[in-house]
């Protein structure tokens, strides 16, 4: 049994996952836009080639709009997961970033979108889907 301290609220539960599900939606589909459209730019920037830039995109872009829709919506989410664990091995590991960072930014930011990511796979995304699981 769960405490709920404003019970009205309750009812806004499912608004609340779509409005987060849209918003990592946005930040990945934006993420990955960029890299498809500049891959040799953005592939320098995070020590990547081209041609893997061009496949991280492509596959931010499938998840956000998995996510966003609601189709295949745990493993999109999954996905993004996964591909939010790279970048966060790549900051601590490669690039020796902190978890606020320094001059360039930390992985907390990751830390955050990884647990959205988490509720709505959980969560298998609220009611407002495409496809229920």
């Amino acid at each position: 049994m769960t405490a709920v301290l404003i019970p009205g609220l309750v009812l806004y539960s499912d608004a609340a996952l779509l409005f987060m599900r849209l918003l990592v939606a946005a930040v990945f589909l934006s993420s990955g836009w960029g890299h498809v459209s500049d891959p040799v730019g953005r592939g320098k920037k995070i020590g990547m080639s081209p041609r893997f830039t061009v496949f991280l995109g492509s596959a931010e872009i499938c998840g956000s709009l998995g996510v966003a829709f609601g189709a295949l919506i745990q493993p999109a989410a999954i996905g993004l997961i996964l591909l939010m664990l790279g970048a966060i091995q790549k900051k601590i590991f490669v690039w020796k970033t902190g978890f606020w960072g320094t001059k360039d930014q930390g992985w907390h930011y990751d830390l955050l979108i990884v647990a959205m990511n988490l509720v709505i796979a959980a969560t298998g995304g609220g009611t407002y889907v495409l496809s229920p699981n």
